[in-house]
């Protein structure tokens, strides 16, 4: 057992998919920032603050992700060279199409959920509540998010 009670083997591999997520987190929240920065057009106010409110909302789960794993008795990756090896999201490329950059919020928010179903049942399985409440918190916001953005693409 590890210090917080949990069978030592399912929290080694429980860090391991939390340091994916992590990396996943951080080139989205990078993106994202980029979107912030470089959006122009007709909706430029109205995606100028949705991405605002996106990164800081970001930035928040990045950091509760880390101490996750810290909690787990592991350490969290932190540079973006492994970010970038792993992460299944790409660095997006310089785009002020505030549409296409929805869309590309859409494709990593549903890489993000995917992700976290995945260990929210591994959290299960090692009766990881504290995992298990972070995955699940994440999943119930980002599906609403889901349906936001896909409402603004009108899909």
């Amino acid at each position: 057992m590890n210090t917080i009670g949990l069978n030592k083997e399912k929290s080694n591999e429980l860090a391991k998919s939390l340091n994916d997520l992590l990396a996943n987190y951080q080139v989205f929240y990078t993106n994202v920032r980029g979107f912030h920065w470089n959006v122009k057009g007709e909706k430029f106010f109205e995606l100028h603050t949705k991405f605002e409110e996106l990164y800081d909302d970001l930035i928040i789960k990045i950091d509760e992700i880390a101490e996750r794993i810290l909690t787990l008795g592991h350490h969290p990756e932190y540079r973006y060279s492994a970010y970038n090896e792993v992460s299944e999201i790409k660095e997006a490329a310089q785009t002020s199409d505030g549409i296409r950059d929805v869309e590309s919020i859409l494709e990593s928010l549903q890489v993000l959920i995917k992700k976290q179903r995945v260990i929210l049942d591994h959290s299960g399985d090692a009766n990881d509540e504290g995992t298990n409440s972070l995955m699940s918190d994440y999943i119930r916001e980002q599906e609403k998010l889901v349906w936001m953005y896909s409402a603004f693409l009108n899909k």
